[in-house]
């Protein structure tokens, strides 16, 4: 049948499509919802459309209080977990030293240790040395998790360059810094800039390691977390849009400038 052929041809196309939809409707319900004015406390029922949430979106006491620390910490952990993963990442991939094989498996733990485990073993570790719970505990342990996710994506940027352009560079008598500065890091720019922006979504997402560290304070996900249980409101919703319409314009603004270089070149 015509039909069937159709799809055989563009399966691919299709399943595509269908898990773009999958994981894209979500967020359009949460956009969908913040311009909804609810009757009561909870937010899950479609009453009628109203711009108020959107005009004050600050007007529930301790929201944007809790957005903003969840910023800073999300700006400082990206920082941190930026510059440590990247010259680890380019020790691991340049170098041969002792040690380099469990450094690699230790690197990986993070990511494959479940996240409950690891925000009660730091939570122990900060106790036993009778740190007090709050922002430094936070930033050290998302730093901590974001660490093995920019070595990750920096590490196979800088496996994959090409090391004849920096032969070339030092034949054409660049110093080390030039060459560094001029060659490898634009080169490694993808991988780093792609872990930074991965370090910051997870650390502004966190929950579950924060819950264990935090103490008395309150970012933006324990925030939401404690709100649900007596009713979202409609201001959380407004958030989290702004946060995916943000990184939309951001990816599709990245994707039409990349074009446009390609294009002329």
């Amino acid at each position: 049948m015509p039909v069937i052929r159709l799809l055989r041809r563009h399966l691919v196309v299709v399943f595509g499509a269908l898990t773009l939809l999958y994981l894209i409707v979500p967020n359009l319900v949460v956009l969908l919802f913040s311009f909804n004015k609810p009757k009561g406390r909870y937010n899950y029922t479609w009453t009628r459309f109203s711009t108020d949430a959107w005009q004050h979106p600050c007007s529930v006491a301790g929201m944007c209080d809790s957005l903003t620390l969840s910023l800073k910490i999300a700006v400082y952990a990206t920082i941190g977990a930026t510059v440590l993963g990247t010259l680890t990442a380019f020790a691991l991939a340049r170098y041969r030293f002792r040690g380099r094989a469990a450094t690699n498996m230790l690197i990986f733990l993070p990511m494959a240790m479940p996240e409950v485990v690891m925000g009660a073993s730091l939570g122990t570790l900060f106790l036993n040395m009778r740190i007090q719970f709050g922002f430094w505990t936070i930033l050290i342990a998302h730093i901590m998790f974001c660490l093995s996710f920019v070595v990750t994506a920096v590490k196979a940027r800088v496996m994959s360059m090409d090391p004849r352009l920096e032969q070339a560079a030092q034949d054409l008598y660049a110093t080390p810094l030039q060459t560094f500065l001029r060659i490898t890091l634009p080169l490694a720019a993808p991988g780093i800039m792609a872990g930074a922006l991965l370090s910051f979504a997870l650390s502004f997402d966190d929950y579950i390691i924060t819950s264990f560290n935090a103490g008395n304070t309150v970012t933006f996900p324990m925030y939401v977390w404690g709100s649900a249980q007596r009713g979202t409101p409609v201001q959380v919703n407004v958030i989290g849009s702004a946060m995916f319409v943000i990184a939309v314009v951001l990816v599709l603004g990245a994707q039409l400038v990349g074009g446009r270089r390609k294009a002329r070149t």
